[in-house]
C-alpha cells in the first residue's frame, strides 16, 4: 500500500517547495456545489454558462482553494499539518478539464510557534496562473509516515 509522510517544522526549509496536480472534472465540480450548496449556474449548467463571458462552465473559485488545502495536507508539510489561514486571488476561470497543479513554497517560518507561511500559485495545463495566495499553517512537531488512506466512494442522485 502507498504510504504518505509529512515534513516536521524542524525539517522544513525557507525556499522548500512541493507539487500537486489534479483533474478538474464535471464530477468534481457536481461534488463541490453538493456540499458547499453553491449551485450557481456558472458552475452547473452548461446552457446558461454559454451566455456568460467564459462560454462554458467553470469550477468554482473556492474548489482551487480546496485543491491548495489537499497540497498542503498530502505534500507539503504533509499530514498533521494545521490549517490557520489562506489568502487568494483568483487570476483565471478553471474550466471543466483542466489540469491545475499547485505550486507551494515555504516563504516564512515563526520558530517559537511552528508556525509556517507558504506562497501558493496554481496554474493550468497550459501554464496559465489562475490563483495565487498564501497559506499559514502550523507545521507537525512529530514525523508521520502512513498509508495512504483511499478516497471515500461518493454517489451522486439515487
Amino acid at each position: 500500500m502507498p504510504k504518505i509522510s509529512n515534513y516536521t517544522y524542524d525539517e522544513i526549509t525557507i525556499g522548500q517547495t512541493a507539487t500537486y496536480s489534479k483533474l478538474i472534472e464535471e464530477r468534481d465540480v457536481q461534488l463541490f456545489a453538493a456540499v458547499s450548496g453553491d449551485v450557481n449556474p456558472v458552475h452547473l449548467d452548461a446552457a446558461f454558462a454559454a451566455t456568460t463571458q467564459f462560454k462554458s462552465c467553470i469550477a468554482h473559485g473556492m474548489l482551487s482553494g480546496a485543491i491548495i488545502s489537499a497540497a498542503i495536507a498530502m505534500e507539503l508539510p504533509g499530514p498533521g499539518t494545521i490549517y490557520l489561514g489562506q489568502s487568494l486571488r483568483f487570476r483565471l476561470p478553471v474550466k471543466l478539464g483542466d489540469t491545475i497543479t499547485v505550486n507551494l513554497e515555504v516563504i516564512e517560518k515563526t520558530d517559537k510557534r511552528g508556525f509556517v507561511t507558504l506562497d501558493c500559485n496554481v496554474f493550468n495545463q497550459d501554464e496559465q496562473l489562475v490563483v495565487t495566495g498564501t497559506a499559514e499553517v502550523m507545521a507537525p512537531k512529530e514525523k508521520l509516515v502512513l498509508e495512504r488512506p483511499t478516497l471515500p466512494t461518493v454517489r451522486i442522485g439515487d
